[in-house]
């Protein structure tokens, strides 16, 4: 039994995310994705945390969020220091945590109408 009407006011819904797959609206995701309430990026090029350049941040930066949440998998890990620069660069706040962490504060932040863009990395 549903406890709580789910009646977001976007389009893509992330259920959840631990470092081999992520479940967004019916859609179970086994590769690294892109997702922002109204965007969903799949097939993302970045196997790990520590891979992760500014370049491969372009996607995410070309949505035009306030904050980027970056899932790194089952563990915690910290990106390199010139992608963290790069997002300070830009004025966009820039956090790295476990996926299952970060599919809550994604959800969260969506639920709140923030403009957040989410990256998370699968297959570990």
């Amino acid at each position: 039994m549903q406890l709580t009407l789910e009646n977001p006011d976007h389009i893509n819904v992330l259920r959840g995310a631990d470092g081999r797959s992520a479940l967004v609206n019916d859609r179970q995701l086994t590769t690294s994705f892109i997702v922002s309430p109204e965007t969903l990026v799949e097939d993302w090029p970045v196997a790990a945390v520590g891979l992760l350049t500014p370049e491969l941040l372009e996607p995410l930066l070309a949505l035009k969020p306030d904050v980027i949440v970056i899932g790194s998998g089952d563990r915690q890990a910290f990106a390199p220091a010139a992608t963290q620069a790069a997002c300070l660069q830009a004025g966009v706040g820039f956090e790295v945590m476990n996926n299952s962490a970060a599919a809550r504060t994604y959800a969260v932040l969506a639920g709140e109408g923030r403009r957040v863009v989410a990256g998370f990395i699968l297959g570990g």
